[in-house]
C-alpha cells in the first residue's frame, strides 16, 4: 500500500518506520514547512497514494479533508481537538463520496478498553450508590484537554449513567497517555485503567485504519474498524 503521510512529528515518525516494517510505501510527506498551503496546492503531493494519515494539527483537518477528497484519496484522521467541526467535515465527505476514518485513539488496547468500560458502566448503572469519574494524563505538548479518549469515555459511560460526573485532565512531562474511568461507592471503589507505554500502539492502529479504508466509502469512526475486526 502507498501510504501519504500528513504531519511528521513523533507521530508521523513512528507511523514511517512501522509501515516500512509492513512492507508499505511512503509516497508523499506533508511538513510543517507546508502549513499554509492550500488544499488545491497538497493534492499534487498526495496523489498516487492509496490512503494518507494525518497526525498534524487540528487547525489543518478541514483542509486536509479536502485535499484528499480532491485527489481522491482515503483518509485516517489521527488529530484529535477538532470535534467542533466533525458534523461538517461528516457532510463534505459524504457530499463527496469520500472515505474517511477518524478515532479519537488508534490504540487497539484503548478500543478494548473502551468495551469493558461500555459493560462496566451498565453495571454500575443499577446501583445509585456508585458514582463515576474520569482521569487522563498526558504528556505537557498535548493541546486538547481533556483528551479526546476522555470525551469519548465520557459518552461511552453517559449512556449508562445519568447522574453528572467529572472529566479530569492532567498536562506534565512526557506522560504517554493514562486514562481511567472509576466508580465509587460508599465501602469500596472500582477502577479500571489503561496506561500506554509508547505511542507504538497509536501507530500500528493507524495503519490498520488505512489498510482498512483503502477501497471504501464513507464517514467511519475507528470502533466501527474495530468492531468489525472483532466480528
Amino acid at each position: 500500500m502507498k501510504i501519504a503521510l500528513i504531519g511528521h512529528g513523533a507521530m508521523g515518525r513512528l507511523i514511517e518506520t512501522l509501515a516500512k516494517n509492513k512492507n508499505h510505501e511512503i509516497v508523499a510527506i506533508i511538513h510543517e514547512a507546508d502549513a499554509n498551503l492550500s488544499a488545491e496546492e497538497l493534492v499534487e503531493k498526495l496523489k498516487g497514494a492509496d490512503a494518507a494519515i494525518d497526525f498534524s494539527v487540528a487547525e489543518a483537518v478541514e483542509r486536509n479533508v479536502r485535499a484528499c477528497l480532491l485527489a481522491e484519496v482515503p483518509l485516517v484522521e489521527g488529530t484529535t481537538g477538532w470535534n467542533d467541526q466533525k458534523e461538517a467535515i461528516k457532510s463534505l465527505v459524504k457530499e463527496k463520496q469520500g472515505a474517511f476514518v477518524f478515532g479519537a485513539n488508534f490504540s487497539v488496547g484503548v478500543n478494548l478498553f473502551y468495551k469493558i468500560a461500555d459493560y462496566a458502566s451498565a453495571l454500575f448503572a443499577v446501583f445509585e450508590d456508585y458514582e463515576a469519574f474520569i482521569e487522563e494524563q498526558h504528556h505537557s505538548r498535548k493541546k486538547d484537554a481533556p483528551s479526546g479518549t476522555a470525551l469519548k469515555l465520557k459518552d461511552i459511560v453517559a449512556a449508562h449513567i445519568a447522574k453528572d460526573f467529572s472529566v479530569a485532565a492532567t498536562r506534565a512531562g512526557n506522560i504517554p497517555g493514562t486514562h481511567r474511568v472509576g466508580f465509587d461507592g460508599t465501602a469500596d471503589q472500582i477502577l479500571l485503567e489503561h496506561s500506554a507505554r509508547s505511542r507504538e500502539g497509536f501507530a500500528s492502529g493507524a495503519i490498520t485504519a488505512a489498510e482498512w479504508i483503502v477501497g471504501r466509502a464513507g464517514f467511519y469512526e475507528f470502533t466501527e474498524v474495530m468492531d468489525e475486526i472483532l466480528g
